[in-house]
């Protein structure tokens, strides 16, 4: 079992029913997924591009992404219905918990002039999402194999009915959000 998911059992659960009033534990918010996407719009003109940044995501998850194709044609864009345009990864159970413990402890402390995430990226379900404007913060990627910067969007879907209750969630699972 991951550290992480041991700290949510042993601690963070106890402490959101206290705090949250819940009376049973299975009303208590948890992790549900974690979703990884790369937009990767230059896979239009190079084809090795997509490849590039399936090995990517691959390395930072332990896991085969699936290709995102467009849904409708845009002209401007020379994109047509059908073409990939990108990458996504679902991580549950162990996996998510193991990268989720990485990223919080060893990809965000690899931003240059980190202040904390974002407090005000929650949807309004207390959901959270988090973007990375380079793919060589996870300490797996490393710099001279890369082919190009790419940036990654980091979506965490929670249990909680509430931005406020994920948040608290997220910070009790160790999230440095950013001083106000």
């Amino acid at each position: 079992m991951s550290r992480l998911k041991e700290k949510y059992k042993n601690e963070v659960a106890r402490a959101l029913m206290e705090r949250g009033g819940y009376k049973n534990i299975m009303e208590v918010p948890r992790l549900e997924k974690v979703v990884l996407n790369i937009g990767v719009g230059e896979a239009i003109s190079n084809a090795k591009a997509l490849e590039a940044a399936e090995k990517d995501l691959t390395t930072i998850t332990g896991q085969h992404p699936i290709t995102t194709r467009a849904k409708r044609s845009i002209a401007n864009f020379k994109l047509r219905a059908g073409m990939p345009i990108g990458l996504k990864v679902t991580l549950r159970g162990e996996r998510m918990y193991a990268f989720m413990d990485k990223m919080i402890n060893a990809a965000l402390c690899r931003i240059r002039e980190f202040q904390g995430v974002p407090r005000d990226s929650f949807d309004g379900r207390g959901n959270y999402t988090l973007a990375f404007r380079e793919q060589t913060d996870f300490p797996e990627i490393e710099y001279d194999k890369i082919d190009k910067i790419r940036g990654l969007e980091v979506c965490i879907v929670t249990t909680a009915k509430t931005d406020e209750e994920g948040r608290l969630l997220l910070e009790l699972l160790g999230m440095p959000f950013a001083t106000d």
